[in-house]
């Protein structure tokens, strides 16, 4: 077995064991792998490809894991990259069933955009999530009733039933934060996202005495970015920027637009998100001050 082998299998088994964040980040770990038994085989994207009868941009999009592995695609491939140990051929076509299976979100397909569900399963990996939001409350912090006047705005012709499958995606995404394993959240907040009163005077008090509560999570860090600031470092929309414990998962940021998102795990580009964000936490309130204005707002607000 080669040194290449012996490396990815324990790390592999890891995945099995404990599955963290659903099929999305197995297929980056396992495109990660093949990627490393590739390269150190010395084979081309297109040798590797004409294995599955598949082009080289198929076999880009399987390391990137953009795409699901079939069993006999990758057992081809362990066969050109010369994994011949039973045992960890085994492992990776264990991982290959895994990928195909659908996450706990899949419930949600119908009112869930495919792009969103590679956030969603690198969202539930994640050991930091660091957000910074300039129109609505981040949704991992937002109340029911806020939720359901955020979908009825970005969704004018859904019917109630299916605003409601939204408000209870949000609500169901946000159940990671209070696990034993739960990830640090740093949220920064625009002022603007807290003065704008979506779903009425009543709905938004609720929101920010939510904020409130939450702010006081250990695991939760909240500043808010005030009106006083002038410009700010993230001129532009809202930005999140995801971390993980597992080696084989860069940081990934991500950029939500109107009808798609951008993922972006380049380290130039994430390391020049990484220093706006850290701009940003310099230039928005402190924890403890952003409280105070949260107290300050909810007895403005009622």
């Amino acid at each position: 077995m080669s040194a290449a082998q012996s490396s990815s299998d324990p790390s592999l088994r890891r995945y099995l064991d404990h599955p963290r964040g659903g099929p999305t980040v197995l297929r980056i770990v396992l495109g990660t792998q093949l990627r490393r038994l590739r390269e150190a085989a010395g084979i081309t994207r297109e040798a590797a490809g004409d294995a599955i009868r598949a082009s080289h941009a198929k076999i880009s999009r399987l390391e990137l894991g953009r795409v699901s592995c079939k069993e006999r695609d990758v057992a081809d491939l362990l066969t050109l990259y010369d994994v011949t140990d039973s045992t960890a051929r085994a492992t990776f076509l264990a991982l290959a069933r895994r990928t195909g299976k659908p996450g706990w979100w899949h419930q949600f397909s119908d009112v869930l955009p495919s792009w969103f569900e590679t956030h969603l399963g690198l969202e539930s990996a994640a050991s930091v999530i660091r957000t910074y939001e300039v129109q609505f409350v981040p949704g991992l912090l937002q109340t029911p009733e806020y939720a359901r006047a955020v979908a009825r705005l970005g969704n004018p012709g859904s019917t109630p039933e299916e605003t409601e499958q939204r408000v209870e995606l949000r609500m169901e995404r946000q159940r990671l934060l209070t696990l034993p394993d739960a990830p640090r959240l740093w949220a920064i907040i625009d002022e603007a996202c807290l003065r704008r009163p979506l779903g009425g005077p009543e709905v938004m008090a609720g929101q920010v005495r939510h904020l409130m509560e939450m702010a006081r999570l250990p695991n939760i860090t909240l500043q808010v970015a005030p009106f006083a600031l002038g410009g700010l470092a993230a001129a532009g929309g809202p930005i999140t920027i995801l971390r993980f414990l597992e080696p084989d998962l860069p940081d990934i940021v991500y950029l939500e637009q109107l009808t798609s998102a951008l993922y972006l795990d380049k380290r130039d580009d994430v390391d020049h998100y990484l220093a706006v964000m850290d701009r940003l936490s310099a230039q928005a309130e402190s924890p403890r001050n952003s409280l105070t204005m949260l107290e300050r707002m909810t007895e403005q607000v009622g």
